[in-house]
């Protein structure tokens, strides 16, 4: 059997607050995914989840605990080594898109690239915006699209260095209802014919089902839903 993409060993994350008691995010969480599941994750605002996706991505550090990605201990990496492991192995899509308005849809998608300094054309990234429906409207200035449309390039975008390992934070979150669902059947099938695990975090508990694994948190415990 192979191992996990990410593996969570009793992790935890304290907050240290000015004039205050310290903020336990995470309280020994231990969990692991498989290359290719979707997982997801719910719980109130506050419960801990966006904490437990950025210490997925390696934007953060566990303050007790090992997270181990492909294999490697997140923490023993350096900051640079943690930079270009989330740059070349995991997609990110969060609730706000975090599009650059003054950009075309193309470029947008591109951006992960040009970051990395590499130019492999343009073709991964038309394949992606036909795979969503907006091949057409990659010309277009990025501010024309709709909601759902500035949802699915973020999409595109996330994919587009083909990642082993997608984290998505309320993607439907700036959604309505059936423009979410749409939404988010479209990332779960993306992620299914890309091969890239999913762990997103949701409100919706019937978002949460189509997952193959469900997680809640509460208070920073993690327990199977």
């Amino acid at each position: 059997m192979s191992p996990p993409i990410l593996a969570f060993h009793g992790v935890s994350k304290v907050y240290s607050r000015d004039g205050g008691a310290p903020l336990h995010a995470l309280r020994d969480v231990s969990c692991a995914i498989a290359s290719g599941e979707r997982v997801a994750i719910i719980g109130r605002s506050g419960s801990g989840k966006s904490t437990l996706l950025h210490l997925a991505a390696g934007i953060d550090v566990p303050t007790a605990g090992r997270i181990e990605a492909l294999g490697r201990d997140l923490a023993a990496m350096s900051e640079r080594e943690r930079t270009v492991h989330r740059r070349d192995q995991v997609g990110l899509v969060f609730q706000f898109f975090h599009l650059l308005a003054h950009l075309t849809v193309l470029e947008n998608v591109l951006l992960p690239d040009l970051i990395a300094g590499v130019g492999a054309g343009d073709g991964r990234a038309l394949d992606l915006l036909s795979r969503v429906g907006l091949r057409d409207r990659a010309p277009d200035p990025v501010q024309k699209l709709s909601g759902g449309e500035m949802q699915r390039v973020a999409i595109c975008r996330a994919l587009l260095r083909r990642p082993r390992l997608l984290l998505a934070d309320e993607p439907t979150g700036n959604l309505d209802d059936e423009t979410g669902r749409q939404v988010m059947e479209l990332l779960l099938d993306l992620s299914r014919t890309e091969g890239s695990a999913l762990v997103f975090v949701t409100h919706d508990l019937d978002l949460a089902r189509l997952a193959d694994r469900r997680f809640r948190i509460h208070s920073g415990v993690l327990e199977p839903a």
